[in-house]
């Protein structure tokens, strides 16, 4: 049984056929560009393929609401063309398959929950750090979808007092995407990530904010083990940084033992998106 499925990112689109146990047969990745050309190229990769059925792991905020009448529609994304744009509704049209929709995070959980660093665990926090910051989460094999799903990459976490930087958000300033993701890195201190490595104040800052926002995600959760991927998360000396703040945070007031177990990178080499996008077809997910 072949499956399709669709990691729908902001910056690129992974779309691959796989099969129920987590192979990957064919894959293909391209740039997003507008919808209109994005998805033809996703149902031109498709018309080789004879699959049963579709997961979609899609950038957001989406609506999945099944009850909503913009069900599957993309909201207020900062990216204009897809703003407000159908995605669920053309897939539908250009696919004649069942399709499973949810948060390109939420994929990713389901993924590292399946087949990669989670498969040990009932529940897992997947949060990517990367052009934005998102976070999906996975309880007994299911997504979490509330009244719509969660936006955890705009919470906001306590700036210390000497950062004047005001944020790289759109619609909160410095939320916790706007003073911690990629992009906000880059107009923080005029250079992309990679290019900030030997600078360890830039990476203990780093630290301190995601570690905030991690102390918020346990304490609200209380997820068997948290997953940090993304672009910004390549830079793995941020890793021991985020346990030894989450610990200080912590206080002894939640346990932190065996943390490095417990904060962990993905294991499944940049594919826990698409994976996990075929795995939404899959069991309590269809």
């Amino acid at each position: 049984m072949l499956i399709g499925g669709i990691e729908a990112g902001g910056t690129k689109f992974v779309c691959a056929v796989g099969d129920e146990v987590g192979n990957i047969i064919s894959k293909t990745t391209f740039p997003t560009s507008d919808p209109e050309t994005t998805l033809a190229k996703v149902k031109h990769f498709f018309s080789h393929h004879d699959i049963t059925a579709l997961g979609v792991g899609s950038f957001g905020p989406v609506d999945l609401t099944k009850e909503s009448p913009t069900y599957g529609f993309i909201l207020n994304t900062p990216k204009t063309q897809w703003k407000h744009y159908n995605l669920l509704g053309q897939l539908q049209n250009d696919h004649a398959v069942p399709i499973t929709l949810d948060t390109d995070v939420n994929a990713a959980a389901l993924g590292e929950h399946k087949y990669g660093n989670a498969k040990d665990v009932k529940s897992v926090l997947y949060i990517t750090v990367g052009t934005g910051i998102g976070a999906g989460f996975v309880q007994d094999g299911k997504t979490y979808i509330g009244k719509s799903h969660p936006e955890m990459g705009h919470i906001f976490v306590q700036k210390r007092e000497n950062d004047s930087f005001a944020g790289n958000c759109p619609y909160h300033g410095a939320c916790l995407e706007g003073i911690a993701s990629g992009p906000a890195l880059e107009k923080r201190y005029g250079k992309k990530a990679d290019l900030l490595t030997d600078n360890p104040e830039v990476w203990e800052l780093e630290a301190d904010y995601l570690a905030q926002a991690i102390i918020n995600y346990m304490l609200i959760l209380s997820p068997e083990k948290i997953i940090l991927g993304g672009g910004v998360m390549k830079q793995t000396q941020l890793y021991p940084l985020v346990r030894k703040k989450v610990i200080q945070l912590a206080n002894g007031y939640v346990d932190t033992k065996n943390i490095e177990n417990f904060i962990v990178a993905p294991q499944l080499n940049d594919e826990q998106g698409i994976k996990g996008a075929i795995a939404l077809t899959i069991g309590s997910n269809i």
